[in-house]
């Protein structure tokens, strides 16, 4: 009898280990593929606000984009249109646009191929009610 309680009880304890590691496993695996990435992306947005300096094109965590005028430690003065100048936290600058990049702005073609594909289909769309019969 003293045998069998004995290996009943090395039995259980070895059975407790188990959801153990499960959790430790499951909480690397977490870390690994979420607080890992996001610290990351922290400290690269960290360093990119506190390198920026003037002259340079932004985009804003509110997505507008803009020129950097001025700045000191904690903020900077961005101008998004000619003679209109913002004044933010350096923290609300997202990235640096590099100068190729025209965001925002469409060239006359593209802007006129994307009115001409919205014409065809509003009148694709108008067709198709046509066809249908109560």
């Amino acid at each position: 009898m003293g045998t069998t309680l004995a290996a009943a009880a090395a039995k259980s304890s070895g059975s407790s280990f188990l959801p153990l590691l499960i959790i430790v496993v499951l909480f690397g695996l977490f870390y690994m593929t979420i607080i890992r990435p996001q610290r990351n992306r922290q400290r690269q947005a960290a360093q990119t606000q506190n390198q920026v300096m003037p002259g340079q094109r932004v985009r804003t965590t509110a997505g507008i984009y803009g020129t950097v005028v001025s700045g000191d430690d904690r903020d900077v003065v961005v101008e998004i249109a000619p003679g209109v100048q913002v004044q933010m936290l350096r923290r609300g600058i997202m990235d640096v646009v590099p100068e190729d990049d025209q965001a925002g702005t469409t060239t006359g073609s593209s802007a006129t191929d994307t009115a001409s594909n919205t014409e065809d289909q509003q009148s694709k769309s108008a067709d198709d009610r046509g066809d249908l019969t109560i």
